[in-house]
């Protein structure tokens, strides 16, 4: 679980640097922007694959496809539900809705964490329910404020855990069903890049954009390759809460860009800061309960050794 656990939050703090990574891809629009992360993030996620030893997954799911072909109707589906959320993730900040995708993010969480109640019977310490009754007064103000709810944070809340519960149903939650959601889509992104927009020639006017894309296909690859394993390692309930920490980081690098959380949103963010403040607690006296314990148990045996040595 500490891998888990320590692979989730990685994928967050990677996810809250791409935010404000993408202010390095202009010229670019978010369109553009999203053809060359699947395009250079497919081959460096090989490679990561390669590296923990993931990549039988790939080959597996090839294997699946010869013997039952209409798998590959829920592959489709898949890759759609991913890679949407990919280009709205990066559409949200270069359009100025960084804030609005944000919140979705927030939300997510309190999805999660409901679908892993209802379906898959998980239970909430006391620190974990104390969290969400926190992070449901943050978004319940949020919703209250606005009045309503965009399109962006719905998307958001809801299609993920849709996409989390289905890999797990079809058996497609390792990196391998994300390998496969990103190469359905490469037609798209090779249309978006090349044939759609004047891409290549801006990247060759600003020789940058070619550091900037290889960063982007980096930094994806290693997110979202941690983010995939996370998500397979710890039960959803965790998983959910630990997902807190990525829209705090988003809303910070919204700010940094020039959005501005107005002073009647406070009760939105404090809250869920405060929600997130409380895993983090939780997190730490865990670990200090089991570093306890195990040096309990070494002490035991060290004792025991001695016995059986005197004897």
């Amino acid at each position: 679980m500490y891998k888990g656990v320590a692979l989730s939050v990685l994928a967050s703090i990677i996810f809250g640097v791409l935010y404000f990574f993408t202010q390095f891809l202009k010229p670019l629009d978010s369109e553009e922007i999203f053809a060359w992360r699947m395009l250079s993030t497919l081959p460096l996620l090989t490679l990561f694959m390669w590296w923990s030893g993931d990549l039988k997954h790939i080959q597996q799911i090839f294997q699946r496809i010869q013997k039952q072909p209409s798998i590959l109707i829920w592959l489709f589906i898949s890759s759609f539900l991913c890679t949407t959320q990919l280009w709205l993730f990066l559409w949200g900040p270069v359009n100025g809705r960084g804030l609005a995708v944000s919140l979705g993010y927030f939300l997510l969480p309190l999805v999660m964490v409901l679908v892993g109640c209802i379906l898959y019977k998980e239970k909430l310490s006391v620190w974990q329910f104390f969290a969400v009754m926190l992070a449901v007064v943050g978004v319940g103000h949020e919703i209250w404020r606005i009045g309503s709810i965009a399109w962006e944070t719905v998307y958001v809340a809801v299609a993920y855990p849709i996409y989390f519960f289905l890999r797990r149903v079809y058996k497609t939650d390792h990196l391998g069903g994300f390998w496969w959601d990103l190469c359905l889509i490469l037609p798209v992104a090779f249309y978006l890049a090349f044939t759609y927009s004047d891409s290549v020639q801006l990247i060759i006017s600003f020789p940058y954009l070619i550091l900037s894309i290889i960063g982007l296909g980096f930094l994806s690859a290693l997110g979202l390759g941690s983010y995939i394993l996370a998500s397979r390692l710890l039960p959803f309930v965790i998983f959910g809460l630990l997902s807190y920490l990525e829209p705090v980081l988003l809303a910070f690098a919204s700010i940094v860009m020039g959005e501005r959380v107005s002073v009647d949103e406070w009760l939105t963010y404090i809250p869920i800061w405060c929600a997130v403040l409380l895993l983090v607690v939780e997190g730490i006296l865990h670990l200090i309960k089991e570093m306890r314990k195990k040096k309990y148990l070494e002490k035991n045996i060290e004792k025991l050794n001695e016995d059986l040595t005197g004897k």
